[in-house]
């Protein structure tokens, strides 16, 4: 049986070899060799945003006539190649690599060289006439570049992903805040019964929760617009040209249509990571908000007989192997795992965020890789959250203002007219006789029925998201 085929390259340390068919070179074989460990690979995303740098690299440095023409239009025709998918199964280095990411730059440089050589030669692979390092990445480090296409993935997925998908779910949060307006249940606090409210009122603070998740979010952009790209190795900008930086950017902001800039002081930029640490804050609290309200939904979905069962959610799959017609809350539970990933995530970032000294924060990959993963499973997890489960939500009448004239906390609405002392009284009275508070004041004489039922009408409250 014939073996694989291998070809030789080499680099500073020597020849490697390499799989015959591989359009990467030898740094990244090397990486490979080294980095064994996860099998975690960056995101088809980051890997385009990282073609689309070199894309718009290569046309400034041509017009600035730094690259021969030739070899410059078959490096943006190999770039984008890249950004559309065509070698994603190229870019094999591990996310746990060498702390800048040079290891996934050298890769892109790689399969960009080797694509462009296949255009003008026929041939894969090698460094000539397109050097991986002297023309794919002219002007260029892993310092800026790595953590520039973290930015510009990182607010692409924001704008493009994650704010329409809450958008989505506060807009069914907030439908289902109108049409519960007259749903009159029991409200809770302490997990014990408290005074009545509405059920729309109730759903109105969700939908406030992911308004003002929307609204943190967005309050990011200023820092996360900001791109490194155009200082180099540690920020000074050496062997670039004045004019690539702000050139580059401008190209990138014309594909994006997002408005990226050049850093306002590169040294914190490149030796810094604190808008990727913020903005894994903000993302881990959206995540908070949606456990809150995804616990709150199969709390009040509980049952179907033994549970509150104030409303029901769509029923989707059987939900157990052994009891029949069992089913569980499942999208609730699985929003609650994302949230729990984020928060994991958040945590990692956060380390990560310390993990560098002076001019580098050498933990640049895994920062990435978590953020990312964050934005889009947050992404993810709220629409299917807000199709799959909140836009089927129906209330239970019945059992909602069976709750109300159970519940001891009428007594709460006699304190006005009786007074703290006696309103307790009445409860303890209700409680002990297994009477409810309507029974208790009606038999006394306390008030008339018709008194008591305007009482218990919860005091209108804007219920407005916004």
């Amino acid at each position: 049986m014939g073996g694989k085929k291998f070809r030789e390259e080499s680099d500073s340390l020597g020849s490697i070899r390499i799989p015959e068919g591989a359009y990467f070179g030898a740094g990244t074989q090397r990486a490979v060799d080294n980095f064994p460990i996860s099998g975690l690979r960056f995101s088809s995303t980051f890997i385009s945003n990282l073609g689309l740098v070199k894309k718009c690299a290569a046309r400034v440095n041509k017009a600035l006539g730094l690259l021969d023409q030739n070899i410059a239009d078959a490096i943006v025709a190999a770039a984008q190649d890249v950004m559309d998918g065509k070698y994603d199964a190229h870019f094999v280095v591990d996310v746990f690599q060498t702390g800048s990411g040079t290891s996934t730059n050298m890769n892109m440089n790689e399969v960009i060289s080797s694509r462009a050589n296949e255009l003008m030669t026929g041939k894969m692979g090698g460094k000539t006439p397109v050097h991986p390092n002297d023309h794919v990445n002219l002007g260029q480090s892993s310092n800026d570049i790595i953590p520039s296409v973290l930015h510009i993935s990182v607010l692409s997925l924001i704008m493009d992903r994650l704010i329409p998908s809450l958008t989505v779910l506060e807009e069914e949060l907030s439908q289902k805040a109108k049409e519960f307006t007259d749903v009159k249940k029991i409200g809770r606090t302490h997990l014990q019964d408290a005074v009545p409210l509405s059920l729309g009122q109730e759903f109105s603070g969700y939908a406030r929760q992911i308004a003002l998740g929307i609204r943190r979010i967005k309050g990011i952009e200023d820092r996360v617009s900001e791109l490194p790209l155009g200082g180099t190795a540690v920020g000074s900008g050496l062997n670039t040209h004045p004019d690539f930086a702000a050139r580059v950017i401008a190209l990138i902001s014309e594909h994006t249509n997002l408005a990226f800039r050049e850093a306002e002081n590169h040294f914190e930029a490149q030796g810094a990571r604190d808008a990727a640490v913020e903005t894994s804050g903000v993302l881990k609290t959206i995540a908070t908000g949606l456990v809150k309200i995804a616990n709150d939904i199969r709390w009040l979905a509980s049952g179907p007989r033994c549970g509150l069962g104030e409303i029901t959610i769509p029923s989707l799959q059987p939900g157990s192997s052994i009891m029949p017609g069992k089913i569980n809350p499942v999208i609730p539970e699985a929003i609650i795992q994302v949230a729990a990933q984020v928060m994991g995530n958040d945590t990692t970032i956060m380390l990560a965020g310390q993990g560098g000294n002076f001019e580098l924060n050498a933990m640049t990959p895994v920062i990435t890789y978590n953020l990312l993963q964050s934005v889009n499973i947050l992404a993810a997890g709220s629409r299917v959250f807000a199709e799959k489960c909140v836009a089927g939500i129906k209330a239970n009448r019945r059992i909602c203002a069976s709750n109300i004239e159970k519940s001891l906390a009428l007594a709460t609405f006699l304190v006005p007219h009786i007074g703290y002392d006696s309103a307790t009284q009445i409860a303890k009275k209700a409680l002990e006789t297994g009477k409810t508070i309507r029974e208790i004041i009606l038999a006394e004489k306390i008030l008339e029925e018709s008194e008591f039922n305007k009482l218990l009408q919860p005091p209108a409250r804007d219920q407005k998201p916004r």
